[in-house]
């Protein structure tokens, strides 16, 4: 198991610390990490967007104060406003 990354903090504050942990869909549980893809570049955007679905949600039930705050954790933690799929990966998995 490895130390922390940027990735695990920025889950641990979505989680922990503002609720956005996911949902049960179909009986099955969904989480952002879901959406992620294995390549490409990943905006705070596109983040926050699976984000909300991963919650159950349409973006149409936040407010714009809502969606710049969780944006705000991406670019808090990863240091800027797009990055590289594989930085969106935890550094703790077993």
């Amino acid at each position: 198991m490895g130390r922390p990354n940027a990735f695990d903090g920025m889950m641990h504050e979505f989680c922990a610390k503002l609720g956005w942990c996911g949902h049960i869909e179909n009986g099955k549980p969904l989480h952002v990490s879901d959406f992620i893809p294995e390549t490409g570049h990943v905006t705070a955007e596109d983040f926050v967007q699976w984000l909300i679905i991963a919650e159950g949600l349409t973006p149409e039930q936040l407010s714009a104060s809502e969606v710049s705050l969780l944006k705000a954790v991406f670019v808090r933690h990863l240091g800027t406003s797009a990055v590289d799929a594989h930085r969106l990966r935890s550094n703790t998995a077993t």
